[in-house]
């Protein structure tokens, strides 16, 4: 993977993006409206499980009753997030109705979305986030950038999490960047324990036998198994609530000694309070806090990443970064656009060689590509679309539709130039005989795309973001060739001095027009 220590921060991993045919919003894929939406909820530290489920219970509850014209339910779960286990992590999903009752702005996912953050912003009870699924689920658990904090500088545990409390305060007052909010849980109290192993063994108690009531008086143990209707059912032991809520409830636990007789616990153990990481997050070897966020309204994926390197490049010294799961796929995507389009070109370039014989006609044909892109572009842009993975698969498609069109004119043009035509004529010719053919089948194509660049419900992102390119991509290339292509073949051939086929006769050009008349 891609990483980079502050300071001497690698651009490679966000140059490709950067540079693509100067079109600044990148991206990877298009959000998409599936129906469901992510919450996350957080609890201040250390509180208790019945704090959390009531907090998820206002949600529910808020959500059902504003949202009832689009949402079809909303289920929760209480010690579970996607950042780890908790009592105060909490889970909700909402889903919602089919697309086709929901046809405002306001009722699509990430509008949903959007007002509930807006509401819940700034609650005192309990912290939420909603958030999309990502368009592809096995590329982590939600839509944004993804990047990992991580410890290249042995700053120790304290020194990462004030680079990373300091990198969110940046990031909550920059204006690309939105919801960005740290993917674990937070550091809370803790409770430690200490044996006096000396006085444990003057009471006659074993490490295993203090180990064992531990686990089963706070926690819980395993300790059999018994059959009901059928089944085996496992038996687990655990101290009751009251007794395991304080720190003097020590006092009220014993433990039996080699000689059978009852030992207090507090006679052997004493405890202190602790702050410390709930759970210790490592990535590629490094510790690590996970960084989850998404781009302000307007602002595309690869404009946000650009942004949150940025912003980590002014933390201190020894703080490294990597992006994953599908920031780091769209990395890994865009550092290898020039060598597919180099591809292309290549591709293309040899067919007409072997097509006309010839090494400069195929000049006059592959000019004309770059009309096809500035179409596709300008319709990619004037719709706030990104430069993503289906911009991309329309911008290959275009390509090469693009070069059918100027192979039509480039050929009649070299036959009847061959024909004892001049260039101009020749050129002129075969624009005005292949008129009918281009356009046909060229509007016949962009309409049979049109739905896809007007598609709504589910994979519409995707759809949209093809058939717009495909679309804005051939009507430039479609009209903007017949205008062009002449004057390229005329250009190309007359540079390079191409030569009539032998065994053609020279004809003046009044008397070639006048045998083709009937």
């Amino acid at each position: 993977m891609i990483s980079a220590a502050v300071n001497h921060m690698d651009t490679s991993i966000l140059g490709p993006q950067r540079r693509q045919f100067g079109h600044e919003r990148t991206g990877f894929l298009p959000d998409e409206d599936q129906g469901l939406v992510f919450g996350q909820v957080s609890t201040p530290p250390g509180s208790s499980a019945e704090t959390t489920a009531a907090a998820i219970a206002q949600a529910q509850t808020y959500i059902l009753k504003t949202y009832a014209a689009s949402v079809v339910a909303v289920f929760g779960v209480t010690g579970f997030d996607f950042a780890g286990q908790a009592q105060n992590a909490g889970i909700l999903f909402l889903s919602l109705k089919d697309w086709s009752q929901r046809p405002l702005a306001s009722q699509s996912a990430s509008g949903i979305a959007a007002a509930l953050m807006q509401h819940f912003h700034g609650n005192r009870a309990a912290q939420y986030f909603f958030i999309l699924p990502p368009p592809v689920l096995a590329l982590g658990n939600a839509g944004g950038f993804d990047v990992e904090l991580e410890n290249h500088g042995n700053l120790g545990h304290a020194g990462l999490l004030a680079a990373r409390n300091q990198l969110l305060g940046m990031a909550a007052r920059d204006p690309l960047l939105a919801e960005v909010r740290p993917n674990g849980l937070e550091d809370a109290s803790q409770y430690t324990l200490q044996i006096d192993r000396e006085k444990a063994e003057a009471f006659g108690v074993t490490n295993a036998d203090i180990n064992t009531t531990i686990e089963g008086a706070l926690a819980s143990e395993y300790v059999d198994q018994f059959t009901r209707n059928g089944r085996v059912k496992d038996v687990y032991v655990q101290g009751d609530d009251a007794a395991r809520m304080q720190p003097a409830d020590l006092g009220k636990w014993y433990i039996r000694n080699a000689a059978g007789t009852m030992v207090p616990f507090d006679s052997f153990m004493t405890g202190t309070w602790t702050l410390g990481p709930e759970k210790v997050e490592n990535y590629n070897e490094y510790t690590s806090f996970e960084i989850l966020g998404n781009p302000a309204p307007g602002v595309s994926s690869g404009q946000a990443m650009t942004e949150i390197a940025r912003l980590i490049g002014k933390l201190p010294t020894g703080v490294g970064y990597e992006f994953t799961g599908l920031s780091y796929e769209q990395q890994k995507a865009g550092s290898q656009t020039y060598e597919l389009y180099a591809i292309f070109f290549i591709v293309i370039l040899l067919f007409l060689a072997a097509l006309y014989e010839s090494w400069a006609i195929p000049f006059a044909v592959m000019m004309v590509t770059p009309l096809g892109v500035l179409g596709a572009i300008m319709f990619t842009r004037f719709r706030g679309l990104d430069n993503d993975v289906y911009f991309q698969v329309g911008l290959l498609t275009t390509l090469g539709l693009s070069v059918k069109n100027p192979i039509l004119i480039v050929e009649f043009a070299k036959a009847n130039y061959d024909g004892g035509l001049t260039l101009i004529k020749a050129a002129q010719k075969a624009a005005h005989d292949r008129l009918r053919p281009i356009l046909m089948t060229s509007l016949a194509f962009v309409f049979g795309t049109l739905p896809l660049a007007i598609a709504t419900g589910a994979g519409a992102g995707a759809r949209i973001a093809i058939g717009t390119s495909v679309v804005g991509g051939m009507i430039s290339g479609t009209f903007l060739v017949i205008l062009f292509v002449p004057h390229f073949f005329v250009l190309v051939l007359g540079a390079f001095k191409v030569e009539r086929l032998a065994g053609h006769a020279h004809i003046p050009p009044d008397a070639a027009v006048a045998a083709k008349e009937p």
